[in-house]
């Protein structure tokens, strides 16, 4: 009889939390390593090569596991959540706010904070950040295609991997500061946006910026999300 695919796919989900679960058990302690790879297999039982089918980085793969978790758990929150009164502004801080308060374990943030700073896994690192980002703007219902999807999402990258390590320093009484830290950053970006608004009306700037805006304007969103932040790749036909 052959195997349903949609049970097939639950084992493995169920098998990738059951590793993930075991790993955090160890993360404080040994980091996103092999140590904590070996003893995440110990713990869960998992047969090795199915798990290193599952993770075929072994823990470089349950690190990213770890933060891609944690945006799913965002994105239920901010989906439960009446933000129906509140400005814009303040729904994009909301959002940051919530995947904050989601994370179970800061040491493990701290952790991957570690493993995703060095040089050859820095890539991976900046592609969580741009993924988290995304889901915050498509979340919030961000439908731009042009100059302006990629531009959004690199602030929101700045706004984020910011609050996060300072967020990792605060002792603060339920990390106050971290929030008021957030918000003057929302309010900076929103400080840009208004000063780039007032320079494409001023009559005078405005002719400077016809070529910029003409580039940009040529500027489109990736097709697909499977390759965040997206890459540069040179036409077929030149």
């Amino acid at each position: 009889m052959a195997e349903n695919p949609r049970e097939s796919t639950d084992q493995g989900a169920e098998l990738q939390d059951s590793l993930l679960d075991a790993a955090l058990m160890h993360v404080v302690f040994d980091g996103w390593s092999a140590a904590t790879w070996e003893a995440a297999l110990a713990d869960s039982g998992v047969d090795r090569t199915l798990a290193e089918a599952l993770f075929p980085r072994r823990a470089l793969d349950l690190a990213v596991a770890y933060h891609k978790r944690g945006d799913a758990q965002m994105l239920q929150r901010l989906a439960e959540a009446d933000l129906g009164s509140f400005r814009f502004r303040d729904k994009v801080a909301a959002a940051v706010r919530y995947r904050l308060e989601v994370v179970g374990d800061m040491e493990a943030v701290r952790r991957g904070a570690t493993l995703f700073a060095m040089p050859q896994h820095a890539a991976e690192g900046t592609r969580l950040i741009w993924g988290t980002a995304d889901a915050i703007w498509t979340a919030l219902g961000d439908t731009s295609e042009d100059v302006n999807w990629y531009t959004k999402r690199a602030t929101l990258s700045g706004v984020y991997s910011s609050t996060v390590l300072f967020w990792l320093g605060d002792d603060s009484p339920e990390h106050q500061a971290t929030w008021d830290f957030l918000d003057r950053r929302i309010d900076n970006v929103m400080q840009v946006e208004t000063l780039k608004a007032s320079v494409n009306k001023n009559p005078l700037l405005k002719p400077l910026m016809a070529g910029p805006n003409w580039l940009m304007s040529h500027i489109r969103a990736p097709k697909s999300r499977e390759d965040l932040p997206g890459r540069w790749s040179p036409r077929a036909d030149r």
